[in-house]
């Protein structure tokens, strides 16, 4: 009886739902009274603090719980609650600080000495020790092994033994932001655990020394938090407080809300900036947001044999699409509160990231239409565009286009099947958003999509030689040079669109204490029940 009365709520609210985002005035008064006494039939999470256990749903499912295999930001969440890594970065203060590492030495450039904590084990009780660091960085750093992450491995050279404590790690080249990828997605995995199971059976039965453990997962479904009650004492993350976490992928964001407002889930985020706004009215429920370091921006696949080639390799078509949209008033009336209008593919509190010397190409539709003409496309043409989330920002995007006779069709998709399209040369306009897996520094944005890699549709070669130089040198000016000249020529040659910066609006149980950061990690060891 109780799972009807919660199904018929969770219809009832995704129709109040629906008032509340396009009905009149009055109308919207009304449904907010009829949720009110919805929020009293149904509870709120009362029962939640009680059996201590936080629901949160999120709309990506990761293909690996792997975070060596996987590259959206749910895994990279689940990646941080449930492994550790050498070093840790205080979000507050962006100090470095000893994790798995007591301590680090830089020996020279190319050479970074580590010793270990002691006594921490890994949640099946394997021990932690050098083994199992030597293991995982010289697995990942191994080409054959295919990490989905390679941007994120591919500047290891190898790991030594020093002793049962003592880790040696040599870089490819010099490689300045070590200690940052070292302090993020670098994880640590049980040398003799993953040597049997390998990266499925680490997804299917994950194992780290993170403060929670993974006590049940159905892939595509749902997975289930536990706190690890013997985590190490001196860890800066801290013990966790809460003793369950229930994290349920639900795709549409409609029934994500629904299930807020009737205590069904506790905790949500990447709410549209309009759902946000009206459950800040509701009683039972808070509205955190903040700007994060997420950017958005669209791809050009110029690449021969792309289906789009012939249109997109035309510079002026480029830039036709570019004065098209109207960037701030996007950015200002549905993205909301913390985004800002970019103008290169880099987040600006990022080392090397700059937009002095790039052009600016302002909202002027009439130009854009007198490109096209240029291009021989006077009556625009059709194309395609991939997205796999934000999905109202791309259909504003889509309008725009549409009012200067380009006529675009939205293929929305999970991530990892619109990467692969997208890797396999059949994309056209491709709407990406991207978080450097909460790495501050260019290294781990702009390359990714503008170095020579698989998700590089434009392959410029003078781009890629200054980003190499500028992940490759020591010098930091000369860093900040060399990035500053491949961001101004892919502005200059309008390789794609920067967007905007994505703030998140986080929609919770009004009982949950909680803090948002910038760099988009839900950090479960943190929260409380007020």
């Amino acid at each position: 009886m109780k799972t009807q009365t919660r199904n018929a709520h969770t219809y009832l609210l995704g129709d109040i739902m629906d008032i509340l985002k396009t009905g009149s005035l009055v109308a919207r008064l009304a449904a907010c009274a009829l949720m009110s006494g919805l929020m009293a039939l149904s509870s709120p999470a009362l029962a939640n603090k009680k059996d201590d256990t936080l629901r949160f749903a999120y709309d990506q499912a990761p293909e690996s719980v792997d975070p060596y295999f996987n590259n959206v930001r749910i895994g990279v969440i689940i990646g941080a609650n449930v492994w550790d890594t050498l070093i840790y970065r205080d979000p507050e203060t962006n100090e470095y600080k000893g994790l798995l590492a007591k301590s680090w030495k830089q020996v020279d450039d190319h050479t970074i000495d580590f010793e270990l904590r002691q006594g921490i084990k890994f949640h099946n009780g394997e021990d932690f020790d050098a083994d199992s660091v030597v293991y995982t960085l010289n697995f990942i750093a191994d080409p054959n092994n295919k990490v989905t992450t390679q941007q994120n491995v591919n500047w290891i050279a190898k790991a030594e033994k020093l002793g049962k404590y003592k880790v040696r790690l040599t870089t490819k080249g010099v490689f300045p932001a070590a200690i940052e990828y070292l302090a993020g997605p670098v994880v640590i995995h049980p040398a003799k655990y993953y040597k049997e199971v390998g990266p499925q059976g680490m997804n299917a039965k994950p194992v780290g020394t993170g403060p929670y453990m993974v006590s049940q997962y159905t892939p595509g479904k749902s997975i289930t938090l536990v706190r690890n009650p013997h985590y190490f004492a001196d860890s800066p993350k801290a013990h966790a407080k809460i003793g369950k976490i229930e994290i349920r992928f639900i795709p549409d964001r409609q029934t994500q809300m629904a299930e807020a407002l009737s205590s069904g889930v506790d905790f949500i985020m990447y709410v549209p900036k309009d759902q946000a706004e009206q459950a800040a009215q509701v009683p039972t429920l808070q509205v955190v947001s903040g700007e994060t370091m997420r950017i958005s921006f669209l791809q050009m696949n110029m690449q021969d044999g792309a289906p789009a080639a012939k249109e997109l390799k035309d510079i002026r078509v480029r830039k036709a699409i570019i004065h098209a949209i109207d960037r701030a008033t996007i950015a200002k009336n549905i993205v909301g509160a913390g985004s800002r209008v970019l103008n290169t593919m880099c987040f600006p509190s990022q080392f090397g990231c700059t937009d002095e010397g790039a052009p600016r190409y302002t909202y002027d539709p009439a130009l854009s239409k007198k490109l096209l003409a240029e291009a021989g496309f006077p009556n625009g043409f059709n194309i395609s565009i991939l997205a796999y989330r934000e999905r109202s920002q791309v259909e504003a995007i889509i309008n725009y286009l549409q009012a200067v006779g380009i006529k675009a069709k939205l293929n929305f998709l999970q991530y990892a099947a619109m990467r692969d399209m997208n890797r396999a040369n059949k994309s056209e306009l491709i709407n990406q958003t991207w978080g450097s897996f909460s790495v501050n520094d260019v290294s781990a944005s702009t390359p990714v999509f503008y170095g020579g890699g698989k998700d590089d549709v434009t392959q410029d070669k003078q781009v890629r030689e200054w980003l190499d130089k500028g992940n490759n040198s020591v010098d930091p000016q000369v860093r900040k040079d060399a990035y500053k000249k491949a961001l101004t020529r892919i502005a200059d040659q309008a390789y794609g669109v920067p967007l905007w910066s994505l703030p998140v609006y986080y929609v919770a149980n009004k009982d949950l204490s909680f803090k948002a950061y910038p760099d988009e990690l839900v950090r479960f060891w943190e929260m409380s029940w007020k």
